[in-house]
């Protein structure tokens, strides 16, 4: 595929993002590229005169969207971008690194790569999340790691029913429970006790955290599933629904967290020497010598 015109979104507070950024100009200025830089790009990169713009007017007037930054940058843009046909690249200037996976150090060689065709395509799903009180829809917003239900300010545990496709699962006591996508599985669902997923499965994963019944475990289910949870008791907390750690509304008792697979899906691309299991190995430490 050409990209002809090719987005930037990045995270300008933060130094090292502006000196990724600054590169990245400079290397699509020399290569003739049209660039759009999102509207809160500092103008201290832009020597250029790139256009500046809308998320919205990224993802309708470009063929690729490079995301600067870490993997919360990534998620950002990921569900900013969720709407529009566009793939993206993330270059990371992070700690993690699950999702932005080009070191600015291998910029140039992996974008000749790139912009010559020579890269991996990877097509993953998000969630979308719809919180229900009285029948009526009171918040909404996707996710493409996890929705999270828990209480918000201390460490209570929370009672909520599962539903899947309307077929009672359980009712539990927990200090919540996380509904994963495969992408992530090495988030908060990981850190829960929920198994790692490769990237590309086509399932959801519900993790329950910190459960006082110990026979409470993870569950993975198709994607295809609707799942709900209703909230029956706080315990005096004020608990909250939140998608991918960024996006969060209270939930009381008697509201229902519905969640379900979102019908378009995002594509990121990768150099063409990605390799999932190497990221796994290199960011969980396996097979090291102690």
């Amino acid at each position: 595929m050409k990209f002809n015109t090719i987005g930037i979104i990045t995270k300008p507070e933060a130094e090292s993002a502006r000196l990724t950024l600054q590169s990245l100009c400079d290397y699509l200025a020399s290569k003739n590229c049209t660039v759009i830089l999102e509207e809160q790009a500092p103008d201290i990169v832009n020597n250029c005169g790139f256009t500046k713009a809308s998320r919205d007017t990224i993802g309708d007037q470009c063929d690729l969207v490079v995301v600067i930054g870490g993997d919360g940058t990534i998620l950002n843009a990921v569900r900013s971008m969720a709407h529009a046909h566009v793939p993206l690249l993330g270059i990371n200037v992070g700690r993690l690194g699950f999702l932005a996976d080009i070191s600015p150090d291998d910029l140039e060689t992996s974008l000749d790569e790139i912009l010559n065709g020579l890269y991996r395509e990877e097509q993953r799903f998000l969630l979308e999340m719809q919180v229900l009180r009285d029948n009526k829809v009171i918040f909404e917003g996707d996710a493409f790691n996890d929705v999270v239900v828990h209480i918000r300010d201390v460490a209570r545990m929370i009672e909520f029913e599962t539903r899947i496709n309307d077929e009672f699962v359980n009712h539990q006591r927990a200090d919540g429970i996380v509904i994963s996508t495969p992408t992530g599985s090495t988030a908060y669902a990981l850190s829960s006790g929920g198994p790692i997923l490769h990237a590309t499965l086509d399932v959801i994963t519900l993790v329950p955290i910190s459960p006082h019944t110990l026979s409470s475990r993870p569950l993975v289910v198709n994607a295809d599933s609707q799942i709900n949870i209703l909230i029956c008791n706080t315990k005096d907390g004020i608990a909250q629904a939140t998608c991918d750690g960024q996006l969060s509304t209270d939930v009381l008792v008697g509201d229902h967290i519905k969640v379900k697979r979102k019908a378009k899906k995002i594509t990121l691309l990768h150099p063409r020497q990605y390799n999932y299991f190497e990221i796994l190995r290199a960011k969980l430490h396996w097979s090291e010598h102690t």
